[in-house]
């Protein structure tokens, strides 16, 4: 699953692949707004781990889990 993430006064975005589903994500960026984290904590399929303080997010996109396709046939 794609994530992209905003960060204030950042021009550039954030963007990272994770093996996590939609709903963990979703609960890791809803405990860093309300208050329970200070950073939000993610990591990425290759292992390397993204943390962005809760005081600078912006936005965080989830975008659409896609399963793996195979063989050459149009969906």
């Amino acid at each position: 699953m794609e994530i992209t993430i905003g960060v204030q006064h950042h021009s550039r975005e954030l963007t990272l692949e994770s093996d996590q589903s939609a709903d963990e994500i979703v609960a890791a960026v809803q405990a860093t707004l309300d208050g329970k984290a200070a950073t939000l904590d993610l990591t990425d399929v290759r292992g390397r781990r993204v943390i962005v303080p809760a005081a600078v997010l912006g936005f965080v996109e989830i975008g659409a889990e896609i399963k793996g396709r195979v063989g050459f046939g149009q969906v």
